[in-house]
């Protein structure tokens, strides 16, 4: 039950996480932003995040895991609520930090934190990667199906004769209410979930936090790459450089995260194969260089079926990543252990995003798909050569 209730929560925020992702710019665009303000919302969005996942990495053990993830889907509530009424700058602004605003379209920060702590706890070692993989899919299905839900504002454009203002307004109380649904779901986790014992003084051991360490400062270089490409990003590169909207955008988004969804099981099957690392590595680099292929494509048909098979690629690391740090420390370390490495995620998205907006009017409107790319294959061979040799407990006794 809680497994499936784990599963639900995190669902519901990728529907809305995903749809935010695809109207934010477009929205902001439409009341009046220009490229330089539309880049600090989304960088304060994500700035949010890294502070929840702080927040959560050191508090939720003691707070509760339950409260803390229902916190996230109330605190995503308000935000939505407040950029439905309001349109200036500077409470938007806030509104994105407070409400953990994510235009990545995925969802790193604190909500993942704490259920990839809980996870372990409602499965064993040998099934723990395959439980992530399915927690994935579930995401990115969804991701898949909020994708698709940001043609709302088209359609009430077109079939309800909604002003353009308002069909945003409308789409982003329906983000409210789903992310209410997620806050509310995680009130009935059991206690199950929680910390079975707290040992005082304890953080990180010094074995584990040399590991830790290294991985998180690896991950922000990855990070860093990947708040080049986010979604709302990406959106505005196919906007500007083909002329398309949302009716375009979402089902783009959409085959993309349905790409990635059939890409997790994968990553389990191929784990069980050539272990956690090598699966992190070997399909991760790929992704990035056919990135680096998009900007060349001479239509914007090639252009897509090249992200899409791109896009069955780059998240075939994740379980794989969120199943080797709990593992490779103590079951005490593990919520300090994914706080940090997912920290460092959401801070290195958070500061990209204000870098690469003035890249692509300063130097080219592809600047991100080179500049990203070419971080995350830096990061991927790195990752390979300081880890290789650390292997998690099923790995051991093969």
């Amino acid at each position: 039950m809680d497994r499936c209730l784990i599963f639900a929560c995190a669902g519901l925020r990728a529907l809305a996480i995903s749809l935010s992702s695809i109207i934010l710019t477009l929205y902001l665009s439409s009341i009046g932003f220009p490229a330089g303000q539309i880049a600090v919302v989304i960088s304060l969005g994500l700035a949010g995040c890294a502070l929840g996942t702080l927040l959560a990495s050191f508090c939720s053990d003691h707070f509760g895991r339950r409260r803390t993830v229902a916190m996230v889907g109330f605190l995503m509530a308000l935000g939505g609520i407040i950029l439905t009424f309001v349109q200036q700058h500077l409470i938007i602004c806030l509104a994105a930090f407070a409400g953990m605003l994510n235009g990545m379209g995925r969802d790193r920060g604190m909500g993942l934190t704490v259920e990839q702590v809980m996870i372990p706890q409602v499965t064993d070692d040998k099934n723990r990667t395959k439980t992530f993989a399915w927690y994935n899919v579930m995401v990115d299905v969804c991701n898949a199906v909020g994708a698709l839900l940001a043609v709302l504002p088209a359609f009430l454009r077109t079939h309800l004769l909604f002003s353009t203002i308002n069909s945003y307004q409308w789409t982003w109380g329906f983000y409210s209410l789903l992310s209410l649904a997620a806050g509310l779901l995680a009130l009935k986790l059991s206690s199950n979930v929680e910390l079975k014992q707290s040992i005082p003084g304890i953080v990180l051991s010094k074995e584990s936090k040399n590991k830790v360490f290294r991985f998180a400062g690896l991950i922000s270089l990855d990070s860093v790459g990947g708040g080049f490409l986010t979604n709302a990003l990406i959106g505005f590169w196919f906007f500007k450089r083909f002329g398309v909207d949302e009716t375009f955008l979402a089902p783009l988004f959409f085959f993309a995260r349905l790409a990635n969804s059939f890409s997790h099981l994968a990553s389990a099957w191929l784990a069980k194969r050539i272990g956690l690392v090598k699966t992190m590595v070997f399909t991760h680099l790929p992704s990035s260089l056919l990135l680096m292929t998009v900007p060349f494509m001479p239509n914007i048909w090639i252009a897509t079926a090249i992200f899409i098979i791109r896009e069955g690629l780059v998240e075939m690391d994740v379980p794989a990543r969120q199943s080797y740090i709990v593992a490779i420390v103590k079951q005490q370390e593990r919520t300090v252990a994914a706080g940090i490495t997912n920290l460092t995620r959401s801070v290195g998205w958070a500061v990209s995003p204000m870098i690469a907006a003035p890249l692509m009017g300063a130097l080219t409107l592809s600047a991100p798909l080179f500049i990203g790319p070419a971080l995350k294959v830096t990061y991927d061979i790195c990752l390979y050569f300081s880890f290789r040799n650390i292997k998690p407990p099923e790995e051991l006794k093969t």
